[in-house]
């Protein structure tokens, strides 16, 4: 028994149905009602082998009539109850886990949108579309596809066993012996499969990645012919899959036939005895019969259990994947007790600030600055200088290393983080807009606005002539990530967007850089609006965009080479700033 239960540990039984409990709870009576559905069901089995004795001994044997027009009727009766119960079982089956898989891909799209930065720039795609939704997937519909299989199997065993038992104890010692011989391999799939499983998710994620690569760099893809360089890595991907998939039905493809070779073993011994037990008289040939079909009944679904077990395995496996995402705690969170953010009342401070994406490689390298409500600041310098990680840090999609980010004194991380956000706008280069109407993006600034401020936010926003020239106007649909959009269109939602929102700090990030001329017009006068009465960070390469800031901040290497203003950098000898805003005019 205590081997047992070590077993039953290893495989961690008790402490996923204890997380996944939660989840069955509110439908616990259709759960229970779909396993009390399988105990006749499998009880039924056992009706079959347990009238063959008497039919055998008084129909065979004496040759007595009396019993052939009962057993007939009692076999179809109990064969249509046993479909019907078979229906309700899988229906209700089905219906408990689609609905427990609904609420954990429901609480796992949940606890994804709440990862941090970190997060999302060590994974890819794939690997997100895979460990959130296909786990759900494989948790819940691969165990709950087999719970009806196996409770079945379990209550058709048990009453097995007692028609066993029932016709010989003799025999019945040999066949209970080798059944479980037979389910010993079992104790072993789990470790034979857990270090293969977990390298055939990474790989099955990469398979997601190409699909989603393939789908948002189709133009890149057909401009540069990459169809069979594209091809090459998707095949590449796939062997690496099969060669996974290959491995696990190695290490586990050899059960179904062990468990047949024992089960075998068991049927030959039976046999052996039971031909002595029928010459001396101890049992007689229709309990023989009787006999063999129960032992038939009992071994057959157990010479094919070994696939099934393997699969609720993966399912087990899948399980703890899920729970480990749900109960990760992000790196950017609430401290307890948090404070709430009601605007800006005198400034914002950045003190003695490091930070790193990887350990011992400062990006930022001790940052000192003071920002006045109301200000603009732009902070210009070249690629890969720090600039836009600097500005990351403010709305906390990134912690600082060392010092702190403070609001009038308070550092941001004692700040409730919704609070935090709720007061910051941002504009970034490539913003995303959702798959929808443009009505329905504008809207995600504020969810309650009214249609008097949506036109106010369109016409602060320079997008009055453009709505007005679209049949549908508000309502047109945009399509995914705003395909049917052009850059500076979609900027311009975006910073209608930001007008809704009405937060007292603005954060633009290289907003106009990927725009012509003409567009960078009406999109910089869009943004001369958003800044007006707010506190505004500013990201730009091109320099000519933040003459009018308040503070010019040059950073190069993670380090504050220059403060001033445009003609106060321009007059400095050796500046930095002014070499760059030279080389921009050249």
């Amino acid at each position: 028994m205590n081997k047992i239960v070590s077993k039953l540990n290893q495989m961690n039984l008790v402490q996923n149905y204890r997380k996944i409990y939660p989840y069955t709870k509110p439908y616990l009576f259709r759960a229970v009602l779909a396993i009390l559905v399988t105990l006749p069901l499998g009880a039924m089995d056992a009706v079959i082998a347990w009238v063959l004795k008497p039919y055998m001994d008084v129909v065979m044997i004496e040759k007595s009539a009396k019993a052939t027009s009962l057993l007939p009727v009692l076999v179809i009766i109990f064969s249509l109850l046993q479909s019907l119960l078979n229906y309700a079982a899988t229906y209700l089956n089905t219906w408990v886990g689609q609905s427990i898989t609904m609420d954990l891909k429901r609480d796992l799209f949940r606890k994804l949108l709440h990862q941090d930065a970190k997060f999302f720039d060590r994974k890819t795609s794939g690997d997100v579309i895979f460990g959130f939704n296909q786990d759900a997937e494989a948790a819940c519909s691969g165990l709950l596809a087999n719970l009806k299989l196996f409770t079945t199997r379990l209550f058709s065993s048990i009453s097995l066993v007692f028609v066993l038992i029932w016709n010989s104890w003799q025999l019945s010692i040999i066949a209970i012996v080798v059944l479980f011989g037979a389910l010993l391999p079992l104790t072993r799939v789990r470790k034979r499969i857990k270090s293969i499983t977990s390298k055939a998710v990474f790989s099955n994620s990469k398979v997601m990645t190409h699909y989603s690569e393939a789908f948002a760099g189709n133009r890149v893809i057909s401009s540069f012919n990459l169809y069979e360089y594209t091809c090459s890595k998707f095949d590449e991907t796939l062997r690496s899959v099969f060669k996974l998939g290959m491995k696990i039905t190695k290490r586990t493809g050899m059960l179904t036939p062990m468990m047949h070779f024992i089960v075998s073993i068991g049927i030959a011994g039976v046999i052996w005895l039971g031909s002595y037990l029928i010459t001396s008289g101890q049992l007689t040939p229709g309990g023989f019969v009787s006999f063999i079909t129960a032992l038939l009944m009992l071994y057959h679904p157990i010479k094919s259990i070994g696939s099934n077990f393997t699969h609720v395995q993966m399912s087990f496996l899948a399980m703890e994947r899920v729970f480990s995402k749900l109960e990760n705690i992000p790196s950017i969170h609430n401290c307890p007790n948090p404070k709430h953010l009601h605007g800006i009342k005198e400034s914002i401070v950045f003190d003695h600030v490091w930070f790193e994406y990887e350990s011992g490689r400062p990006v930022l390298k001790d940052i000192n600055l003071k920002i006045h409500k109301g200000k603009t600041i732009a902070f210009v310098g070249n690629s890969g200088g720090g600039k836009s990680t600097l500005v990351a840090l403010l709305p906390r999609f990134y912690d600082v290393k060392k010092g702190s980010v403070q609001i009038d004194g308070v550092d941001i991380r004692e700040l409730d983080l919704d609070s935090l956000r709720d007061n910051i706008a941002m504009v970034f280069q490539d913003n995303i807009l959702f798959a929808g109407t443009i009505r329905e993006n504008i809207l995600l600034g504020r969810r309650n606005a009214t249609q008097k401020q949506i036109d106010q936010a369109v016409h602060n926003a320079c997008l009055d002539e453009f709505i007005a020239s679209l049949p549908k106007g508000l309502d047109t649909e945009i399509g995914e990530r705003g395909t049917k959009l052009s850059g500076g269109q979609k900027q311009r939602v975006a910073i209608a967007r930001a007008f809704l929102k009405d937060a007292p700090i603005v954060i633009l990030d290289e907003a106009t850089s990927a725009l012509d001329n003409k567009s960078e017009a009406i999109v910089q006068q869009a943004i001369y609006n958003l800044m007006k009465d707010r506190t505004v960070f500013i990201i730009a390469h091109r320099l000519s965009t933040v003459k009018e800031a308040n503070q010019i901040v040059v950073i190069d290497h993670g380090e504050i080479k220059e403060i001033g203003r445009h003609e106060e950098l321009l007059e400095k000898p050796d500046s930095v700033y002014a070499s760059l805003y030279k080389t921009q005019l050249k």
